[in-house]
């Protein structure tokens, strides 16, 4: 049975899709700007998990839901944090010049900033949609959004650039 939106959940993914599409573009061009390899391998890994984003919006758009049932949630959830865990090491281990740490910290700041708008954002629709499996693939992704923000984060604090004090 194909799932039927109303008008205001599909303009909430046609936003979703504009942010996703927002956050690709630049996590692609952050990764080329980045000085530091680890920096440039991070983005490049978000670009990626951003893509998978776009196509999960644009699968529940077309009327298809990703079942996200508890085995198969709890895996993706494990693969997520995973990823995540790699990425703060990977931020840890990285060093790079004070006129290209600049540069990085820029283009971190700016991340994080998109990543706040666009988790808030799913935080928004996930409230708004009637269907259980919809607001658990849109919790899904809310949740890597704040994991990329983790990963930012914690890159920026390895490398000097953010003060958590």
């Amino acid at each position: 049975m194909a799932l039927q939106l109303t008008q205001k959940e599909k303009q909430l993914l046609q936003d979703q899709i504009t942010h996703e599409e927002v956050c690709i573009k630049k996590y692609q061009q952050g990764a080329q700007q980045a000085s530091d390899p680890k920096l440039k391998q991070l983005f490049q890994s978000y670009a990626q998990q951003e893509q998978q984003h776009l196509t999960t919006i644009n699968s529940i758009l077309s009327g298809r839901v990703p079942l996200m049932n508890q085995s198969g949630q709890q895996g993706q959830q494990a693969q997520s944090q995973q990823s995540a865990t790699q990425n703060k090491a990977s931020a840890q281990a990285s060093g790079s010049s004070p006129a290209a740490s600049q540069a990085d910290a820029a283009l971190c700041q700016d991340m994080l900033m998109t990543e706040k708008y666009v988790s808030g954002a799913y935080d928004t629709a996930i409230f708004e949609f009637t269907d259980t499996n919809v607001r658990q693939a849109l919790n899904h992704i809310q949740k890597e959004e704040q994991e990329h923000g983790e990963g930012i984060s914690s890159y920026l604090q390895s490398n000097g650039m953010y003060n958590v004090q």
